[in-house]
């Protein structure tokens, strides 16, 4: 007889089962905590100093939101969701948009930072002495790891501390015979060695003062100088020495009406002028799709090669005749073991034309980095030598998961074993590894290791050492943006997006067929 809930007023209802917490669960949640306030720690003394109260607001409310959603049991899938969703976050998806982002700006050397930056570096940097200012006996130490002035005026013997802020009294310091602070209170006086150590430190700070500013001028001896270039904010122009300059926010510089430019510009937004300067300058275009050419020749190479290797070797080690299979596969491992870095450095060293152990063995006197087909050869075969081992792995583990039955069954139609091999085995691995293939594709396409360590992308012709025979677009944009004129990010960053478009274009096309063959081999 079902008994009425109405009446008796009592239902009954399961216990709700206990919650065992483990070792690890405890380990993991106070790591994560732990973690979470060191960051916190580590990041609002800054943020406070810079007055970035939104920065500090978003940094506190995200360590409330994690530390209430770890000090509770409940969400139980959003704390195993929360961390990796971070880390895509920090080291994806931020890296990714940043680099978008610059590549819109003319970010680098000259335009890091704001344009009232680029205005106290002009003023700073154009500092002269005037006839008759003041001297000062100079002193070098460090606050910390800062380095300041100690200056002694001659006339009354009063020593002040000067650093990027201005000048400031010293009481307390003592002064040697020779003008020469000996020590002072919160400094460490740096001794004749450590100055010359630090020479161009010295050479740079200035000491901003009321007529000017403080430069040294020597390791014993500071000048007080005036600015040859001063900002008029009415017309926010630089007035001084070939001046007029106007300022110029398209491309964050000072310009007079001669077009020269001060050298010292600020960061802006130049909206598509560095996909422009690709396309269109002729000493970058004009070597572009050669440069693209080769990378996709020497990315096909590299992952055809390997996988053929890898393939063949894990074949061969699969058959069930095959003795001492252990220990060939420790000997196969050893290139994938061994840091890439040395093993290219040693490869190029082997290639070498008079000492190299290639030439010496086979009796040759094969310039093999020198000449354009010989490189891309031996980059090649440096490639195939490092990525077998990798593919052989893969490989072997695919193969013990395909049952032998498939095979077995082929043989009893009548099939031979290649015929096996390349309507069974082969199509199965495919499925299995074509992602692998393609992202190891991704990975050879920007190998900016194998080509700088081996040769530089070299051999140049005597007519462009800008672009060499073997230089992929990884190479060939790291010596546009950095190889000279200083580091230009902005543009970098420009050139990395369309190899990014490359890339990802290729993958998606990769993938779909892969999916096709899934459906297939379903």
């Amino acid at each position: 007889m079902a008994l009425d809930v109405r009446e008796t007023g009592e239902t009954s209802q399961a216990p709700r089962p206990r919650r065992h917490i483990t070792t690890a669960f405890v380990v993991s949640r106070i790591a994560v905590l732990a973690v979470t306030a060191a960051i916190l720690l580590y990041a609002a003394p800054p943020l406070i100093a810079t007055r970035s109260w939104l920065g500090l607001g978003v940094l506190l409310g995200a360590t409330a939101a994690i530390a209430c959603l770890y000090l509770t049991r409940r969400f139980v899938p959003a704390k195993y969701l929360i961390p990796g969703t971070v880390f895509l976050l920090a080291f994806q998806v931020f890296p990714v948009l940043y680099t978008v982002t610059t590549a819109f700006t003319n970010f680098g050397d000259g335009h890091r930072g704001d344009k009232a930056a680029a205005i106290t570096a002009i003023e700073r940097g154009s500092v002269r002495q005037a006839p008759g200012s003041p001297e000062y006996r100079l002193t070098a130490a460090l606050r910390g790891d800062e380095l300041v002035f100690l200056l002694v005026d001659p006339a009354t013997k009063q020593v002040r501390l000067g650093d990027d802020g201005g000048l400031s009294p010293l009481p307390g310091a003592e002064v040697g015979v020779s003008g020469r602070v000996l020590r002072a209170p919160g400094v460490t006086v740096l001794t004749a060695p450590q100055a010359a150590a630090r020479g161009a430190q010295i050479a740079a700070l200035t000491v901003p003062t009321d007529g000017g500013a403080i430069k040294a001028n020597g390791l014993s001896r500071a000048v007080e100088g005036k600015a040859a270039l001063v900002h008029d904010a009415a017309c926010d122009c630089v007035r001084g020495e070939g001046g007029p300059y106007q300022a110029d926010e398209s491309q964050g510089y000072f310009v007079n009406a001669a077009g020269e430019r001060l050298a010292q510009g600020w960061q802006v937004n130049v909206g598509l002028d560095n996909f422009a300067r690709v396309l269109t300058n002729p000493t970058i275009s004009g070597y572009f799709l050669g440069v693209f050419g080769w990378n996709a020749v020497f990315a096909l190479a590299s992952v055809a090669g390997t996988f053929a290797l890898g393939m063949a070797v894990a074949l061969a080690l699969h058959h069930p005749r095959m003795r001492g299979t252990k220990a060939y596969r420790i000997v196969l491992i050893l290139p994938y073991a061994m840091p890439s870095f040395a093993m290219l450095l040693v490869w190029r060293d082997l290639f070498n034309r008079d000492f190299g152990l290639v030439n010496q063995l086979l009796g040759l006197n094969v310039d093999w980095l020198g000449e354009p087909l010989t490189a891309r050869f031996a980059v090649i075969l440096v490639n195939l030598w490092l990525g077998f081992p990798y593919m052989f792995l893969v490989t072997t583990g695919a193969l013990q998961a395909i049952p032998r039955e498939l095979t077995e069954a082929a043989a009893i139609d009548g099939a031979t074993p290649w015929k096996a091999f390349r309507r069974v085995t082969l199509p199965l691995l495919l499925v299995a590894l074509t992602p692998l293939l393609i992202s190891s594709f991704a990975f050879n396409f920007n190998n900016f290791n194998a080509i700088q360590l081996t040769t530089e992308g070299g051999p140049f012709p005597a007519e462009n050492p800008q672009v060499g025979a073997t230089d992929l677009l990884i190479t060939y944009t790291f010596r546009l943006a950095f190889g000279t004129g200083g580091a230009q990010f902005g543009f970098a960053a420009a050139i990395t997006v369309f190899i990014f478009a490359i890339v990802a274009i290729v993958s998606a096309v990769a993938f779909r067929r892969t999916r096709k063959q899934e459906e297939v081999y379903a």
